[in-house]
C-alpha cells in the first residue's frame, strides 16, 4: 500500500521538526525542500535557543499553553535525538534566572508562581539576601540607564536552553535516519494545484529538475512562506524583524551553576566556563524600506553589549569572538505563530510566523501539524 506523500517546504528548525515528528510514523513518505545550503541558517541561526515557558509573565492563553506544552515536549525529544544521533546535544538544564530591579516586580510574580505550580511548574522568588548568597556574581547587576543594583530574581529551574543549529542538525539527521528525503539548494519553482475540485488541493511541488506528487503540503519557509502562499492566491502578511547577537569569551572562567540570565531585555547565555552568547536585538524595518535592504543597526548591537556589561561588569574585558544577525518572521494582523490550514485548500498547512519563539515552539508545532493532518483524513 502506497504511503501518504508529505511535502515540506522549508528546513529551518520548524520544517526539520515537522519532518522528524512525521518520520516516526511509517505511513508518511516525507520530502523536504529548502533553497538554502545546509550551512546557511537564516532565522534559525539568529536564535539563542532560549526555551522560556514557565518564566512567561502570562497567566493564561493560547500562546502560554503552546509554550508550556512545547517545553515538556523537549524532555521527550532530547533523549530520542541523542540516541538516534549517537552523541549528546548542548542542552542546558540549569534553568533561567530573571533579574528584577524593582520590588513591586517580585510581588507581582507571586500570583504567577501559584498558577505555575498548579500547571506543574515551579518558580522560585529570590529576595535580595537569598539571591546574593546564591548568585554573588550578579549582585551588582543594574540596568544601563539606572545605577541601582538588582533587588532580587525569579528562578525557573524547568526552563531550558539549546543550541539552535545543533538542534536543527540533529532533527535533520534523525528525520533522514527514519526515511525522510531532504533536498537542500533546491528552489521550489511552482506549486501545481487541482482547480477542478470544489476545494482545490496542491498536487505537485515543482523544482527546476523534478515534479513531486504530494498528498499534503506543509509550508514552513519562514519569510519565504509569503511568496509560496501568494502563488496560491492567498496573502500571508509576515514582517521581518531583525535580531543581532554576539559570542564572547571571558578572560577568567566562571564556576557552576550557569543558568541563562535575563535582565533589561538582554539575555546572557552560558556555553561553557568561558564562552557565552548575548542577545538579541529586536529591530523593525522602516515602513518605506524594502525587506531585502533591511540591514543590522550597529548602534543597537553596541547598546546590547553595554547592557550586558551593566549586568556583568566582567564582560568588559571579554573578547568578542563573533557577531551575527538574522530576520525572524512576525505575523501582522494575527498572533504568532501561524499553525493552521491554508484557506481555500484541502491539503495545505501553514507552520510559520513564529517570530522570536521558533526554537521553543518547534515540538508543539510539529505535533499540531500532525494533528491537523490526522483530523482531515
Amino acid at each position: 500500500m502506497a504511503g501518504i506523500r508529505v511535502g515540506i517546504v522549508g528546513c529551518g528548525v520548524i520544517g526539520a521538526a515537522i519532518a522528524f515528528e512525521l518520520s516516526q510514523f511509517p505511513e508518511y513518505q516525507i520530502t523536504v525542500w529548502d533553497r538554502r545550503s545546509l550551512q546557511a541558517w537564516e532565522a534559525t541561526g539568529a536564535a539563542l535557543g532560549i526555551l522560556m515557558a514557565a518564566l512567561s509573565p502570562k497567566f493564561k492563553g493560547r500562546h502560554l499553553q503552546l509554550r508550556l506544552a512545547s517545553l515538556q515536549g523537549y524532555e521527550t525529544w532530547i533523549p530520542r535525538l541523542e540516541t538516534l544521533g549517537g552523541s549528546p546535544l548542548p542542552y542546558n538544564r540549569q534553568g533561567i534566572l530573571k533579574l528584577c530591579f524593582q520590588r513591586d516586580e517580585l510581588r507581582q510574580w507571586q500570583a504567577i508562581q501559584q498558577i505555575r505550580r498548579q500547571q506543574g511548574f515551579e518558580l522560585e522568588i529570590l529576595q535580595k539576601e537569598e539571591f546574593q548568597d546564591r548568585y554573588p556574581q550578579w549582585k551588582q547587576a543594574h540596568l544601563l540607564a539606572d545605577p541601582q543594583p538588582v533587588v532580587g530574581a525569579i528562578y525557573s529551574p524547568q526552563d531550558r536552553q539549546i543550541d539552535p543549529i545543533a538542534l536543527t542538525e540533529a532533527l535533520i539527521k534523525a528525520a533522514q535516519l527514519q526515511g525522510a528525503t531532504l533536498c537542500f539548494n533546491t528552489q521550489v519553482e511552482q506549486l501545481r494545484h487541482d482547480q477542478t475540485s470544489v476545494t482545490p488541493g496542491v498536487t505537485h511541488v515543482c523544482t527546476l529538475g523534478q515534479d513531486y506528487p504530494v498528498d499534503w503540503l506543509i509550508i514552513a519557509a519562514g519569510l519565504g512562506s509569503r511568496a509560496l502562499t501568494q502563488s496560491l492566491n492567498q496573502r500571508l502578511a509576515l514582517q521581518p524583524v531583525l535580531g543581532q547577537a554576539m559570542r564572547l569569551r571571558r578572560r577568567h572562567p566562571i564556576a557552576l551553576p550557569r543558568p541563562v540570565v535575563y535582565g533589561g531585555q538582554t539575555h546572557i547565555v552560558p556555553l561553557s566556563q568561558t564562552d557565552l552568547w548575548i542577545g538579541a536585538t529586536v529591530e523593525f524595518p522602516a515602513n518605506d524600506l524594502s525587506p531585502d535592504l533591511f540591514q543590522p543597526n550597529p548602534d543597537q548591537l553596541q547598546t546590547l553589549y553595554q547592557q550586558a556589561i551593566s549586568l556583568d561588569p566582567s564582560l568588559a574585558s571579554a573578547a568578542v569572538l563573533n557577531k551575527w544577525s538574522g530576520k525572524r518572521p512576525r505575523p501582522q494582523n494575527q498572533p504568532a505563530p501561524i499553525i493552521e490550514p491554508l484557506a481555500g485548500y484541502r491539503n495545505v498547512i501553514l507552520a510559520t510566523g513564529h517570530y522570536r519563539n521558533g526554537i521553543l515552539l518547534a515540538p508543539i508545532t510539529a505535533q499540531k501539524v500532525r494533528q491537523l493532518m490526522t483530523a482531515s483524513t
